[in-house]
């Protein structure tokens, strides 16, 4: 049994200041997991989507879009610029970063219509942009066609030589899923752009809700003159996204910056609150117009001086902010994915929710990498519970997790594999 304590998630140095933040207790591990590595060696497996005879869609950031059959045959579908082996090429998609072929999603009518939606990366427009492509996947599941961009204009960052954080392709969003509503949510990032995640236009650093040709969903609630698209705004870098069980509410896991991952339920026309726009909040000038790391935001171990960091939810400036429900105690460690546990088989941990951390610490080091359940209060607007799987395999970069139609769920880690995890 593992119970984990902010004193296995930092250096001693530090601890003390972690214990300050009032962690919240993780509960004993109760339940007992059974791995199958489904897939490996894979170049940066992204995301997964099943249909419901356990056929698996899956993406990895720098090759393309594959699926594996029940029989556990895999075929490559869509490659990538400079890719070999696959059904089909598209050589305006490429890689580079965060960037790449991200998330994917299954349309809900698929037996009638044949559409996968796939969040990626094109260099149709200069320098590039993020787009969501709807393809028809062939009868034989042997091939796609009939590609249509339905999203084309969700901003990527390019090389920029002002710029000292992160490289080309960071801060790049890119999870894509169908709500229970039928419309389908994209997730994009801020891609270290100051400007971007309060922009009424730029489609950054937003919740994007959209039917399956791109047009905005009614009851988006943006204010006036925003992309009706935009069904929240205000975020930093959003890479998981669930809905809750009951009440179909959607629910975000984003990266915090040197603090402060979040877990957010959202609510139509709302702002996440981050603002890294110079001389918001007293703020000065910030290097290429960016504060999302103030202050210190190149000064070692003093990154660390949490109480005077500009907030990831900014309630002081936006009021009216969504406030998360869970911070991770106020650590920033790289939270990807989100998804439900759903079904008796998970037995005191049905309805939880689950999250995957990639463990990112002080200096690159991998710290915290892990899956966390977290138990929601019975209207699923606060949290009453966190405790850590304790994992039958050696931990990764848990970039997704989703639950398979059999109930088990699946984890790809950036490591190259993708895991299915069964009580």
């Amino acid at each position: 049994m593992t119970i984990r304590s902010p004193s296995m998630l930092a250096p001693v140095a530090l601890m003390s200041a972690a214990l300050s933040l009032g962690t919240l207790a993780h509960a004993a591990n109760t339940t007992s997991l059974t791995e199958t590595t489904v897939l490996e060696g894979l170049d940066d497996p992204w995301d997964m989507a099943f249909l419901a005879d356990g056929t698996m869609f899956f993406t990895e950031k720098c090759q393309g879009l594959s699926v594996r059959l029940p029989s556990g045959e895999v075929t490559a579908l869509l490659g990538m610029t400079g890719t070999d082996g696959y059904a089909g090429m598209a050589d305006d998609l490429f890689c580079e970063g965060q960037a790449g072929m991200n998330g994917i999603a299954i349309d809900p009518d698929f037996d009638e219509n044949r559409f996968v939606y796939v969040y990626s990366t094109s260099s149709l427009t200069e320098p590039g942009s993020n787009r969501v492509m709807r393809l028809t996947v062939g009868d034989d599941l042997a091939s796609v066609a009939d590609r249509v961009d339905i999203v084309e204009d969700i901003p990527y960052k390019p090389i920029s030589t002002d710029h000292p954080f992160g490289g080309p392709g960071a801060h790049n969003g890119g999870r894509v899923r169908f709500g229970p509503d039928g419309f389908l949510y994209v997730t994009t990032g801020d891609t270290h752009n100051g400007a971007v995640p309060q922009s009424p236009t730029l489609i950054g650093g937003k919740v994007l809700r959209i039917d399956r040709d791109g047009n905005a969903a009614e009851g988006n609630g943006a204010p006036d003159g925003f992309d009706p698209r935009v069904y929240t705004y205000g975020h930093r870098n959003i890479q998981g996204i669930t809905f809750h069980p009951e009440s179909g509410t959607p629910i975000i896991a984003e990266h915090g910056p040197w603090h402060s991952d979040e877990i957010t339920v959202l609510v139509p026309g709302g702002n996440g609150g981050w603002d890294p726009r110079p001389n918001m909040a007293g703020r000065g000038d910030c290097p290429d117009g960016y504060c999302g790391y103030m202050p210190n935001q190149l000064d070692g171990m003093d990154r660390y001086a949490r109480a005077s960091f500009m907030p990831m939810t900014d309630t002081a400036s936006y009021p009216d902010a969504m406030p998360p429900i869970w911070d991770n105690n106020g650590w920033s460690q790289g939270m990807s994915s989100a998804e439900f546990l759903t079904g008796d088989q998970w037995g005191a941990w049905d309805g939880h929710l689950v999250v995957g951390v990639m463990g990112i610490g002080f200096g690159g080091t991998p710290i915290g990498q892990r899956i966390d359940v977290i138990e929601l209060s019975p209207d699923g607007m606060s949290v009453v519970d966190v405790t850590e799987m304790t994992l039958p395999m050696q931990p990764g970069r848990f970039r997704s997790l989703v639950q398979g139609p059999d109930g088990a769920l699946y984890a790809a880690v950036d490591e190259g594999e993708i895991h299915r995890l069964t009580p």
